[in-house]
């Protein structure tokens, strides 16, 4: 008998443990595996831009062939549960990392006294959204409306959009987009920069690039 009551022990641990790993397996089955199950579809609610954690940049190119990268500092927009969505740039804070130019293309290229703002809008199908998952990245054509001192023009790019948490989202483009001071009827004014700056030329053509950051409101 000795021999057998270790033996019959070990048997009843063994079967509790079994019991034990089965009830855990049966609590798991209807737990989610990750925190993706629970996120609700980025089509619910409105989504406000993270100014903080967003940049919107343009590069300059004066005398043919010196570069200079721009930026703007303060922007804002929102994306509507339906689709709609808005940015507004404050044109008085652009930034060319010089002073002087920077009072320049707020007083004599933006005007921002009379037209402190530019915005872009657009309509997003939510139906393209809806099963983005945390962690997924998707592509989608995107055809906006730039509106700058009273002038419109449309600009069609392609954005990459990835879902970075349950309530975050991040939009870039998958190439610059050149917009140019003809769309805007802003030739003259450019023609009056070059002047003061006594450049030979500066190009009217200009890519812009930005790295959006939304999160659910």
């Amino acid at each position: 008998m000795q021999t057998v009551r270790p033996a019959l022990r070990f048997g009843a641990l063994a079967a509790a443990l079994a019991l034990g790993l089965v009830a855990c397996a049966e609590q798991g089955a209807d737990a989610p595996k990750d925190g993706t199950a629970e996120a609700a579809p980025v089509t619910e609610g409105t989504w406000t831009l993270d100014a903080a954690g967003s940049r919107l940049a343009y590069v300059s190119i004066k005398a043919g062939e010196i570069a200079e990268a721009n930026r703007f500092d303060k922007i804002s927009g929102s994306v509507a549960p339906d689709g709609t969505a808005t940015l507004d740039i404050d044109l008085a804070s652009v930034n060319t990392g010089v002073d002087i130019r920077n009072e320049r293309m707020r007083e004599i290229f933006f005007q921002v006294a009379e037209n402190p703002k530019a915005t872009v809008t657009a309509k997003l199908d939510p139906a393209g959204f809806a099963g983005l998952a945390v962690g997924q990245s998707l592509t989608r054509p995107l055809k906006a409306t730039v509106a700058i001192k009273g002038a419109s023009a449309d600009v069609e790019t392609e954005v990459l959009v990835t879902r970075v948490s349950a309530d975050r989202v991040t939009v870039v483009p998958t190439a610059p987009v050149i917009v140019s001071t003809d769309m805007f009827g802003l030739t003259d004014e450019l023609g009056e920069l070059r002047a003061l700056a006594q450049l030979p030329s500066i190009t009217p053509a200009v890519p812009v690039t930005f790295s959006l950051s939304f999160t659910r409101s």
